[in-house]
């Protein structure tokens, strides 16, 4: 039996470390005995990209992507949107970037180089932060698969992303019409119950992780405004 290959490792806070694994061709990021992401179950990942912009119906879209990971959602965004669109990616960990240009180049592509790209090492809540203060233009659309959802388990800063507060922040970076999506590992009553309290227009989905009907149910939430 093949057994998984561990490729680096990298911290990103104190006590917190992501492990890179391989094994029988697929990738997987790994904290501690939870298995973040993996190439086997991607599909709702991009299920995030595509479901928020045939909803969003522009192709010219504003977005903001939230985290990069192993690029799923941003590459599924790509894919839909014109040359005229703008595609803001924050992922806090420069090592995740390092991954995807090394050990994962194949999956990666030359997505990384695509001029609709503008990657940001550094929080998400930092970006919503500035639409809202005038630095840097309001969204269309907002992705966000930070930590395992709302229910984080990474990094304790993440919850702030999903308080009252930082939904209510989210909502103001958008334009009129502009969708806030939030991917989940699975079902949050109390988060559900937030999201609806922004005054957005939430629909609740139920997607698989792989595209054949099979593996773990995720959830993802679209809020949008009016």
């Amino acid at each position: 039996m093949l057994q998984r290959e561990l490729i680096d490792t990298t911290q990103i806070e104190d006590g917190v470390n992501l492990e890179l694994y391989t094994h029988a061709g697929h990738f997987m990021i790994v904290m501690g005995r939870n298995e973040l992401m993996s190439t086997r179950m991607r599909f709702s990942e991009e299920q995030l990209a595509d479901l928020t912009l045939d909803r969003l119906g522009k192709d010219n879209a504003r977005i903001l992507i939230g985290g990069y990971g192993m690029g799923f959602t941003y590459r599924a965004a790509a894919a839909k949107l014109r040359a005229k669109a703008q595609i803001v990616v924050a992922e806090i960990s420069e090592a995740i970037i390092e991954w995807a240009k090394g050990p994962m180049a194949q999956l990666t592509g030359e997505g990384l180089s695509d001029p609709r790209l503008d990657l940001k090492i550094c929080d998400v809540a930092a970006l919503i932060d500035d639409a809202n203060d005038g630095t840097c233009a309001k969204f269309d659309a907002i992705l966000l698969d930070v930590d395992n959802g709302p229910d984080g388990i990474v990094r304790d800063a993440n919850n702030r992303i999903y308080s009252r507060t930082g939904l209510a922040k989210a909502r103001d970076a958008l334009k009129p019409g502009g969708i806030l999506a939030v991917w989940s590992a699975g079902p949050d009553a109390a988060f559900r119950k937030r999201l609806y309290d922004t005054g957005l227009d939430v629909t609740e989905w139920n997607v698989r992780s792989r595209p054949n009907n099979k593996g773990a149910h995720h959830i993802i939430w679209f809020a949008q405004k009016s």
